[in-house]
């Protein structure tokens, strides 16, 4: 592993707003809902990449769970991550990892709104950017930056907050007031052309995205949507946030029902992310 810091400048980073609520995500690391979202984004991922051998870029890589996971199976990672608690975070996560994991991996600070300055503009067999978009004003910007650095045939895979889903959680969970809010706030942004605002499960506020116009952006760069995916459908309803099953069969089979949900309609739609994978044409 190598790590190295980036120049100070931030004139043309975004403002994200996931930084307050940090605490707050590592704490909850080992809850269901996180421990069913990991795995569902590697099974999905594995779907679409090869076995290994692949070079990847993690915008966003926060902990590393996803980083550390492709390293293991062979590809080659460089992992951006702005904040120096998760960097620090996915550091002890990775020094338990073998010599030949670590040296498959490399974590840098950097940011969205000048990757250039860590990638010295390459391009990557595939470049993820998962659980990142819905704390930064606007996704469309963010796709514009990423595009050049997908290989021809690789892809770009997003982890996002969909309008369905931010509407959708609060008449899941019987909170009659706040599915009536999230439906005006919904009316709302579509009466403004904005995109839909909430406050998520951690406290913080975040964005979600209208999944037809952020796949119609990403088709005028070349990146066409091969498949997309629902993230945490059976779990999610409930408010309280528990450890995982302790049976390890009756979490195997929650997880395989979620992978099912997931990739099914309607079921995929209620998915509180919509995990997308967008190829470049070749």
């Amino acid at each position: 592993m190598t790590s190295d810091q980036t120049p100070a400048s931030r004139a043309t980073t975004p403002e994200g707003t996931f930084s307050p609520a940090r605490p707050a995500w590592l704490g909850a690391l080992g809850n269901v809902r996180n421990v069913v979202r990991q795995e569902m984004i590697s099974r999905q991922l594995d779907r679409h990449l090869p076995p290994s051998g692949a070079s990847v870029l993690d915008v966003g890589a926060g902990q590393g769970t996803q980083s550390i996971r492709l390293a293991r199976a062979g590809h080659s990672v460089h992992a951006v991550e702005p904040d120096a608690d998760m960097r620090a975070a996915f550091k002890a996560a990775l020094s338990g990892e073998s010599d030949e994991v670590q040296q498959r991996v490399t974590l840098q600070e950097g940011r969205i709104g000048e990757l250039g300055v860590v990638t010295g503009d390459r391009v990557y067999d595939t470049v993820l950017v998962l659980g990142v978009l819905m704390y930064l004003p606007a996704s469309q910007p963010v796709i514009s930056e990423l595009a050049p650095h997908v290989a021809a045939g690789g892809l770009l895979a997003l982890a996002i907050r969909t309008n369905t889903s931010a509407v959708w959680r609060p008449v899941a969970r019987r909170d009659w007031q706040a599915a009536l809010a999230a439906f005006d706030e919904y009316d709302a942004a579509r009466r403004e052309r904005r995109d839909m605002r909430y406050v998520n499960e951690i406290g913080t506020p975040a964005r979600a995205d209208d999944l037809a116009n952020l796949t119609s952006h990403a088709s005028t760069l070349g990146l066409g949507l091969e498949s997309w995916y629902g993230v945490r459908i059976a779990v999610d309803p409930e408010e309280v946030d528990p450890e995982p099953p302790t049976d390890p069969h009756e979490l195997a089979a929650l997880l395989d029902v979620e992978e099912r949900l997931g990739a099914t309609d309607p079921y995929r739609q209620f998915g509180q992310l919509a995990h997308l994978i967008l190829r470049r044409r070749g």
